[in-house]
């Protein structure tokens, strides 16, 4: 098998199923329960949130446990607009985000909130000339993707929000940095976001698992009312094989970060070069200085969904777009706002590596594409 999806979910890492299956059969106590082995459970969930905070520059008590990046994405958006109602109606996010950030800020327009949606450029870069324009005293919230999910393209969060704060020091900063740990460094304090959601499948994690990061003095309300666990944020007993088996991951992807970014490039690069040789007719949607775990690439005349279906008879797992808009359910419109001719857009399809990718699968994998181009231009042309 050779597995090119891994921004729809990575293979968890042999260490992560070792500790949940600890947790699982050994750690299982209630970590809210007053005595010794509760206790024991607690102060390993203390260690995961440690390792999770570690490796995105924050401090432990930042750090919350949730299902998973859309949750910590609804917590924080809600949240901020709850808590920020008063002081204005004006909120702004891009217009190529994810369906967990979108879907909420339609919401809140039919709710009779502005929504400003910011341009993009080809790349699929926030227009920051527009976002000077649109921000001002009124706007309550910003919300911007760190990582594109299907581009790959790296966002100045930082920049975007020393501008928001320098017209309203009171503007509530989120970040969406699901597909961004683990694929770049990442440090909150540095970007100066008030928010920031990440997720364990995409590190080589559990499933089920996020984490959001929010900025000590920052207050926003809970989405959930029940026992108080996560100091009240995100109440119900906690998913401790989840959290530890996150921790570890968190760990792990500290620890070998520098490898693994030194590894996707190699792999890139290959990737590219084997793709210029052997291909004709296709463009690379993914720019230069975007993250080295994803490629979007768009391939003239065949359709992407018939391409992943051949490929899928020889055990090759691609993904035509982000998994949360190839099932059916949304409608991807990055293609369209990155300006993309419709006869690329409907051949378009996104190759994720990851650690554990080599040059053979490389190999493999172009081989069989041109293989199925081929075969595929002959029908459609």
């Amino acid at each position: 098998m050779i597995y090119l999806d891994n921004c729809a979910t990575t293979k968890p890492d042999k260490e992560v199923v070792e500790v949940m299956m600890k947790a699982l059969t050994d750690d299982f106590a209630n970590p809210s329960s007053l005595h010794s082995f509760g206790l024991k459970v607690e102060k390993e969930i203390d260690i995961a949130r440690k390792n999770a905070a570690d490796l995105i520059g924050a401090q432990s008590d930042e750090i919350y446990f949730t299902s998973g990046g859309t949750e910590s994405n609804n917590i924080a958006v809600h949240g901020a607009i709850e808590k920020n109602k008063r002081r204005g109606k004006k909120i702004i996010t891009s217009s190529i985000e994810h369906a967990s950030i979108d879907d909420q800020f339609k919401h809140y327009k039919e709710l009779g909130y502005e929504v400003v949606y910011l341009d993009v450029d080809k790349t699929g870069a926030v227009d920051i000339e527009k976002f000077k324009k649109e921000m001002n005293e009124d706007t309550i919230l910003v919300s911007i993707i760190y990582v594109h999910n299907e581009l790959g393209t790296v966002n100045n969060v930082k920049e975007i929000f020393e501008i928001a704060k320098s017209v309203n020091k009171n503007v509530f900063c989120h970040v969406d940095g699901v597909q961004s740990v683990g694929k770049i460094p990442v440090n909150v304090k540095e970007i100066g976001c008030d928010t920031f959601s990440f997720s364990s499948h995409k590190i080589y994690g559990p499933k089920g698992m996020g984490g959001l990061y929010k900025k000590r003095g920052v207050n926003i309300d809970s989405l959930v009312i029940g026992g108080g666990q996560e100091k009240g944020l995100r109440s119900g007993t906690e998913n401790v094989p989840g959290i530890l088996g996150f921790g570890k991951a968190c760990e792990l992807t500290k620890r070998d970060l520098e490898k693994r970014l030194d590894h996707a490039r190699e792999i890139k690069e290959y990737l590219l070069e084997k793709l210029n040789n052997n291909l004709e007719d296709y463009k690379i949607n993914t720019p230069e200085n975007a993250t080295n775990f994803i490629v979007s690439l768009s391939i003239l005349d065949i359709r992407a969904e018939v391409l992943l279906h051949y490929l899928e008879g020889d055990e090759i797992y691609i993904s035509t777009a982000s998994a949360c808009t190839s099932n059916g359910t949304h409608k991807s419109t990055t293609l369209k706002q990155i300006g993309l001719d419709d006869k690329y857009a409907e051949g378009t399809i996104r190759i994720c590596t990851s650690k554990d990718t080599t040059k053979e699968d490389i190999d493999v994998f172009v081989e069989k594409l041109v293989e199925y181009v081929d075969e595929i231009r002959k029908i459609m042309r």
